[in-house]
C-alpha cells in the first residue's frame, strides 16, 4: 500500500498541475483543497523541491510550482522519491537491492520470481504514466 506521503504528495501534484495559471501556488490553498495537514504537506513538497520537481517563492504571491512540466514527470520518479523502493521485497528491487538471509538459492525461490514479476507490472505502469496523464 502507498504511504500517506505518498499519497498525499500525488495528491498535491495533481491539485498543482490542474491549476489554469503558471503562478505559484501557496501551501494553504492546497492544503484547504486536498483536505491534507498544512504542516504534512509543507514536508512532502520540500520532498519534491530536493527532488528537483518543484520550485518555491517566497513572501507575496509566493508558493510552489513546477520546475519540469507535469507531461515529464514521470510517476517512477514520484513514487521513488516519496515511497523509497517501488519493489515489495528488497531481494526484487532494482535500485534498493538486498539479499534475502533467509533464502539459500534466490534463483530457485518462487516468492522471489513472483516479487520480480509484480515489480516489473508495477514498474511497466508507472514508467508509461506522467503527471499529466493521471489528470
Amino acid at each position: 500500500m502507498l504511504s500517506k506521503k505518498t499519497k498525499y504528495g500525488l495528491k498535491a501534484l495533481s491539485f498543482m498541475a490542474k491549476q489554469t495559471s503558471n503562478l505559484p501556488v501557496q501551501v494553504a490553498t492546497i492544503s484547504e483543497s486536498e483536505n491534507i495537514s498544512h504542516k504534512f504537506l509543507e514536508s512532502i513538497l520540500l520532498t519534491l523541491k530536493k527532488a528537483g520537481f518543484l520550485g518555491s517563492k517566497k513572501g507575496k504571491g509566493g508558493g510552489y510550482y513546477f520546475i519540469k512540466p507535469p507531461v515529464e514527470i514521470l510517476m517512477t520518479d514520484v513514487i521513488r522519491q516519496l515511497e523509497g523502493p517501488i519493489a515489495m521485497l528488497p531481494c526484487a528491487s532494482l535500485n534498493y537491492y538486498e539479499k534475502c538471509e533467509d533464502c539459500p538459492d534466490e534463483a530457485a525461490c518462487s516468492v522471489h520470481k513472483l516479487m520480480v514479476q509484480i515489480r516489473d507490472s508495477t514498474l511497466k505502469t508507472l514508467k508509461n504514466n506522467t503527471l499529466a496523464d493521471i489528470l
